[in-house]
């Protein structure tokens, strides 16, 4: 996995939804090899930012 995407949880103050966003998009370009879109996978790279993006923002509010 990559070292770019940035730890989130413990930051002060908390990680703001545009950080959790952008390691949601990194994530999803390396698992998915997506270095850019285009109208045959905009979509499904959305798609998969989104519920990442939720699954981070519902992981980090569930640690303690």
């Amino acid at each position: 996995m990559s070292g770019n995407i940035t730890l989130l949880r413990g930051l002060s103050p908390a990680a703001t939804e545009q950080e959790i966003y952008a390691a949601a998009q990194e994530y999803v370009r390396k698992v998915g090899g997506v270095s850019g879109l285009t109208t045959a996978t905009k979509a499904a790279v959305d798609k998969a930012v989104a519920a990442i993006a939720a699954a981070t923002t519902q992981l980090l509010a569930e640690l303690p």
